[in-house]
């Protein structure tokens, strides 16, 4: 017999699955306002978003954000809802939305992967708030970086979510 909580969690992968599988708003951003850039070396995921501002009603707010990533679906999914989501916000109101507002649309995420959503929203608080640390460049010199070695000449990157195969 399922469960509410067993049905919310099928509705959730389903969800997460359909927008890593169509995400909206990913690649770099020419002539964005601000950049930000983070990374989680319990999990190795790395996120990086872009946004440009626009005036308003007097007020600047966010025309568009985009991003990229190397991380899992969860992660691919919840920055390209978070990406909608900000349209038309101030930095200040987007930077009070937390990880869970930015991905409440997936529905309830399993709790190995809320971190998932933190990434979303700690690379947002990187891009818009000039408080924020940012990552210092180290002085020592190295070689070309994972971004670096698997984006071809064109600078375009593909995507294509594995399949799940059933085990026997």
């Amino acid at each position: 017999m399922e469960t509410n909580q067993t049905k919310a969690s099928i509705t959730s992968t389903q969800s997460v699955e359909e927008a890593a599988k169509n995400p909206k708003n990913l690649g770099e951003m020419e002539g964005a306002d601000s950049v930000g850039t983070v990374g989680r070396s319990d999990c190795g995921d790395m996120l990086r978003m872009w946004v440009k501002f626009k005036e308003e009603d007097g007020r600047k707010v966010i025309d568009r954000a985009s991003f990229q990533t190397f991380g899992c679906q969860t992660a691919i999914a919840v920055a390209s809802i978070a990406t909608e989501m900000i349209r038309g916000k101030t930095a200040s109101e987007a930077l009070s939305m937390s990880g869970v507002e930015l991905s409440s649309p997936l529905g309830p995420l399993p709790p190995m992967k809320i971190h998932c959503a933190q990434l979303v929203e700690d690379a947002l608080r990187s891009a818009l708030d000039p408080s924020a640390e940012k990552p210092v460049a180290s002085a020592i010199p190295s070689g070309p970086s994972l971004a670096d070695q698997i984006t071809p000449a064109s600078g375009k990157v593909k995507i294509t979510l594995l399949t799940k195969t059933p085990t026997s």
